[in-house]
């Protein structure tokens, strides 16, 4: 018996090493490393799309991120449902932890790091193909010009931050200092030159929502806005007016926030979203990141999140909806409604808003209950469809750059240099008469143009979380958000250190570099 027993553990055991043996043959799986992956056309077009991915996570466009720039710039004000950390930027008293902030600092940082490896690895690849070649700048193009995006987000919105500029410098620096904010500024016009020397000019059907030339052009021509570079946007933003770009404005002002907004001729860049349906079934954007599938949603939450009919988190600010009403641009009489109100937000009828809605629904045409609703966006919702939105699932775009946009910012960089002749003139009046606006005679002078330049940007482009950044690059954000909220009766200021967002409790945990450098526990 002891025999028997003896020479089946030898056999068993024979068997084992023979498994091993075998099991050893196997690919490992593991053995994909950052120097033997990135080296083909298809993996390195996967992390270049990968890059984008981040636009669509925490703190960013599939929620927090209108959120953060309508209520700290006073586009909208919290109903009674808005609680928790969204409350907290409505009456600014966010803090170094506050969770949102903290997460969209995550989210562009995680893209900086894709990107970063995207052009490390594009760069290593010596293709032989000549389309492979053609691919190659792309990628790279497409990598910088992401980069060049959140560290414009992160520059603006948080001043010195540390600068990443490759993936190497990034695993060999671990607690980097923040960099001055000159340099920064630098590097993302740098990537942004690149970008759009490398970038095509329009993609097949299928990539559409990768960034273009044009989109390079833009953000490049609104960087250097930004920094005050006037005549430099101006010779930048002018290249999108003409050959080889054929961007024009939407004849329909609603197109730009609905459904039909993938194909748009005004889109430049947008971000992409798409009703997603997980096991046959339509998935919640929240309830993803609950279930662990963290940054896979393709869909918005918008439309139910701002949605009237729906959650109804906040409503349009008084402040908004008085600046569509001002005085005649031909006679100067008080009192004009701009028809772009009916465009941008429900209300009644003497503020211009949207005063029906359900104007395609199978029960008709249904008046807007304003006694008991109030102010509320129109922009980017469903209900000229539907009744109800019924869940966070919006498949809407969300407009990131525009070619309205670009006019204006086009006009503006003529008014700063003192030209408030035809040219920016003819700018402005061409973004007001697509809505049907009457057209400015005259913009009489630098200061009258500056102040019809700061109204058009509001009603051309309320809700889409630039009025903030447009006060803060203008010098104006504390007397003008704080005048709002005083005439509404709200008594939570924008104070001085609000200019800059805290540092991340976050960041300094992990960064004792960048701990060390913070002032006053906030910037």
């Amino acid at each position: 018996m002891k025999a028997i027993i003896k020479y089946l553990m030898v056999l068993f055991a024979v068997i084992m090493i023979g498994g091993c043996k075998k099991s050893l043959d196997l690919p490992n799986k593991a053995a994909y490393t950052f120097d033997t992956y990135f080296t083909n056309n298809n993996a390195l077009n996967q992390a270049a799309i990968a890059t984008y991915a981040p636009l669509l996570h925490l703190g960013m466009w599939a929620r927090e991120y209108y959120f953060i720039f309508d209520l700290i710039g006073w586009d909208a004000k919290p109903d009674a449902p808005l609680q928790g950390d969204l409350l907290a930027l409505s009456q600014m008293n966010f803090e170094p932890s506050h969770f949102y902030l903290s997460e969209q600092w995550k989210s562009l940082y995680r893209m900086v790091y894709r990107a970063n490896v995207v052009v490390d690895r594009a760069t290593a690849w010596q293709p032989v193909l000549s389309a492979e070649k053609t691919n190659k700048a792309q990628y790279i193009g497409e990598a910088k010009f992401l980069r060049a995006y959140a560290y414009f987000n992160l520059v603006t919105n948080w001043g010195r931050v540390p600068l990443h500029t490759s993936y190497k410098e990034t695993a060999d620096n671990r607690f980097p200092s923040r960099a001055p904010v000159a340099d920064i500024w630098a590097f993302i016009e740098q990537d942004l030159k690149d970008a759009e020397a490398s970038l095509p000019v329009q993609y097949p059907s299928q990539w559409l929502g990768r960034a273009t030339r044009g989109a390079a052009v833009a953000l490049l021509g609104k960087t250097y806005l930004y920094e005050k570079k006037w005549a430099d946007a101006q010779a930048e933003l002018t290249k999108l007016t003409s050959a080889p770009y054929t961007y024009t404005l939407a004849p329909n002002y609603n197109d730009l926030f609905s459904q039909t907004n993938q194909t748009n001729p005004e889109t430049i860049f947008q971000v992409m979203n798409k009703i997603w349906e997980v096991d046959n079934r339509e998935d919640y954007f929240e309830t993803a990141q609950e279930r662990g599938a963290f940054g896979l949603g393709t869909h918005t939450a918008r439309a139910q999140e701002y949605g009237f009919n729906d959650w109804a988190n906040v409503f349009v600010t008084d402040a908004v909806v008085k600046s569509f009403t001002y005085s005649n641009p031909v006679t100067g009489t008080p009192g004009y409604v701009d028809p772009r109100a009916k465009f941008t937000f429900y209300g009644d009828a003497p503020s211009g808003g949207q005063t029906a809605y359900c104007q395609k629904c199978a029960g008709g045409i249904i008046p807007y209950p304003f006694s008991t609703r109030g102010y509320r966006w129109l922009k980017y919702e469903y209900y000229d469809e539907q009744e109800q939105m019924g869940g966070t699932k919006s498949g809407i775009n969300g407009q990131v750059i525009r070619y309205a946009d670009v006019l204006l910012m086009l006009a503006e960089a003529y008014i700063q240099q003192g030209n408030t002749g035809s040219a920016p003139l003819n700018l402005i009046n061409q973004v007001r008469s697509r809505s049907g606006a009457l057209s400015y005679v005259s913009l009489v002078n630098q200061d009258a143009a500056f102040d019809i330049i700061k109204r058009e940007r509001r009603l051309e482009l309320s809700g889409e979380q630039l009025s903030y950044f447009d006060v803060i690059r203008w010098g104006i954000a504390k007397q003008t958000i704080n005048a709002e909220r005083a005439a509404e009766g709200d008594n939570h200021l924008f104070q001085d250190k609000h200019v800059l967002f805290p540092i991340p409790q976050y960041e300094k945990d992990t960064n004792p570099t960048v701990a060390a450098d913070v002032k006053n526990d906030w910037n």
